[in-house]
């Protein structure tokens, strides 16, 4: 890969009351590259976006975004603002669809930008929804109009966290469609945990395979699925338990 790393881990862990929760010995993800990472509930993918959003720090090893080292001081509010990471199970406020895609915006100082907002509402079809209560929205939908508050920022990083997890097949569709138009318009760099093995073929060009709270193997993406090299990485591509 020829892309410069936008992150770097070295020998980076994490753990919660003592508990160690995630071991990477090695990781770089490249600018502009989408990176799946593929593991059962539990492996740690989610910790994992968290310390790429600077939202935790590691206990030890060191973290870098570009320049910057995640370990130490927070990073600085304009490259924090780079990085959108949507939650698994987000929280929406009080308020219309609409208000909720707004927010960040609003938060930036960015104005309404009405045309921006609308275009991501109807790539999502959300436009019909825009003036409901977001109290009234069901688990899936919840989960699109986070992804619209993240969308309508244009981070440089975007983050997720099984994104797809509550929707029907036609959501799924639409949300890989949005993510890859993102990515082809202005080289977004995407890091998606999933469990599924089938989404993760789909939209990565990498993947990276955690089980329990390790690194087990990163590839290329039909590297990973045709010719994986470390026999767990091929176990869990055939469907078998190994966690």
């Amino acid at each position: 890969m020829n892309k410069p790393h936008l992150y770097r881990l070295d020998a980076v862990t994490q753990s919660y009351s003592g508990r160690p929760v995630l071991q990477i010995d090695r990781l770089d993800v490249a600018e502009g590259e989408i990176l799946c990472l593929l593991g059962p509930t539990g492996a740690g993918k989610s910790t994992l976006l968290r310390l790429l959003a600077a939202l935790e720090r590691p206990v030890s090893g060191k973290l870098r975004f570009g320049e910057h080292l995640l370990n130490g001081a927070p990073l600085p509010g304009q490259v924090q603002r780079r990085i959108t990471l949507v939650f698994q199970r987000p929280l929406l406020l009080s308020g219309t669809v609409r208000t909720n895609v707004e927010f960040g915006l609003r938060l930036r100082g960015a104005g309404r930008r009405s045309g921006q907002v609308e275009e991501i509402l109807q790539r999502l079809k959300l436009d019909g929804l825009a003036t409901c209560s977001a109290k009234t929205l069901s688990g899936g939908e919840t989960q699109l109009v986070a992804l619209a508050r993240a969308l309508v920022l244009e981070p440089d990083v975007l983050l997720l966290d099984e994104p797809t997890s509550n929707l029907d097949p036609a959501r799924v569709a639409l949300v890989e469609e949005a993510v890859a138009t993102v990515h082809r318009q202005r080289a977004t760099t995407v890091v998606w945990a999933t469990h599924n093995l089938f989404q993760a073929r789909r939209v990565a060009q990498r993947v990276a395979l955690l089980l329990d709270g390790r690194l087990v193997e990163t590839a290329p993406t039909n590297q990973f699925f045709e010719s994986p090299s470390n026999p767990l990485t091929a176990a869990f591509v055939r469907g078998e338990m190994v966690y």
